[in-house]
């Protein structure tokens, strides 16, 4: 196992009917900013539940941060934070509006010329507004993590700082309920493919680690299908499982001490921000062409994976391998994402444009052992058309 150093100081309140604890968490004096997306909110009760909560408080609302936020819409939010001297965020969203209130949160102290630098040139977060979060798409642990993805002019890019992670989330399962198929189904791969990411890498006998990523990954193949299953899409405890599931498989416990990949991440990314393609789509597309193009590194993992995750101990070490992508792509069917390129009508002649974004923006030594060159990404994209 690595060395490692880890800490997360998120508090969490889960289940049904937390969401009131929103009163006590804030404190009484803060003005707070409450920020969302296009309103679903609105109609499926939360928003209700939130205002209940801050009936006591002095509050405000952002609205319209979008799947994959814009650095020019949450930019917008800054005149209301100094209008109001906001000192309080509350994000109340999926993934992407808590990536974006923590981009805010961050920008809005930011000490230099502008906030985009310390997402594309590494500029430090030196200080930012406290933030929470209700979360109401379990799918990126965005909500008990350091870290951020927004878009700006056809970039999509992360950023870092523990100065973001949220103080506190409410993850109340009942709220994924009025969530679509779409969104249910791509909240399942996201967390599925965080969770890949940190553990099919290469050995370095973190039992504790891949065992923990290995019920994630069981928890997420048995109950993702019951979740769009129309006897059972209702079931509170199924929610409940994939909204605890998505979390761990990201707030820093499964990734501690081991390496770490992420190449499907920065892939896909690309193809999000050149295509519009839903952030866990790509994951689908580009996960199983990784397997394929890098499955000689990957090989003790794979082989880990298929026994352990899909049960598989026939035939030679090479068939165990493609019967395991065979059925994460099977999966991921289920799951009513695309895993080829030409699902989403894309081909070869998109590939030189995706691979010349990607040395743009430096990531030219992607994976666990910094193998994966653009050339490499090439091999993948094209595995995966």
């Amino acid at each position: 196992m690595l060395n490692f150093s880890f800490q997360n100081t998120t508090e969490i309140h889960f289940g049904e009917g937390q969401i009131k604890q929103i009163s006590k968490q804030i404190p009484k004096t803060a003005k707070v900013l409450v920020t969302y997306g296009g309103g679903s909110i609105k109609s499926n009760g939360v928003y209700d539940q939130v205002s209940e909560a801050l009936s006591d408080h002095t509050w405000f609302e952002f609205s319209g941060i979008e799947p994959n936020p814009s650095y020019d819409t949450l930019m917008k939010s800054l005149d209301i934070i100094k209008e109001q001297d906001i000192d309080f965020l509350l994000a109340v969203g999926g993934g992407s509006v808590v990536d974006g209130t923590k981009f805010i949160a961050a920008a809005a102290l930011f000490e230099g010329d502008d906030p985009w630098d310390f997402v594309t040139k590494g500029q430090p977060i030196n200080q930012a507004i406290p933030m929470a979060c209700v979360l109401t798409l379990p799918a990126t642990g965005s909500e008990s993590n350091t870290g951020g993805v927004v878009s700006r002019d056809g970039n999509k890019l992360p950023f870092f700082s523990p100065l973001v992670r949220p103080l506190f989330a409410v993850l109340d399962p009942a709220v994924t309920l009025s969530l679509s198929e779409r969104q249910v189904g791509n909240g399942v791969v996201d967390a599925f493919v965080h969770t890949i990411e940190q553990y099919l890498t290469y050995s370095v006998n973190g039992k504790v680690q891949d065992r923990f990523a290995e019920g994630l990954l069981h928890t997420l193949i048995e109950e993702g299908p019951k979740a769009l299953a129309a006897e059972t899409k209702s079931d509170l405890e199924v929610r409940a499982n994939i909204m605890w599931a998505a979390t761990m498989a990201l707030n820093g416990l499964i990734g501690a001490g081991v390496p770490q990949d992420w190449a499907t991440h920065m892939i896909g990314h690309e193809l999000t921000a050149g295509h519009g393609i839903d952030h866990a789509r790509t994951l689908s597309i580009v996960l199983p062409a990784v397997m394929k193009t890098c499955r000689e590194a990957k090989k003790e993992k794979l082989l880990q994976y298929a026994e352990r995750i899909w049960n598989i101990t026939d035939g030679d070490d090479s068939a165990k391998i493609d019967r395991a992508i065979e059925l994460t792509e099977e999966f991921f069917t289920t799951m009513k994402v695309p895993t080829r390129l030409s699902h989403v009508d894309l081909g070869e002649a998109d590939i030189d444009l995706l691979i010349e974004k990607l040395t743009q923006h430096g990531m030219v030594k992607l994976g666990e052992h910094g193998a994966v060159t653009p050339d490499v990404s090439r091999e993948i994209l094209i595995a995966a058309l």
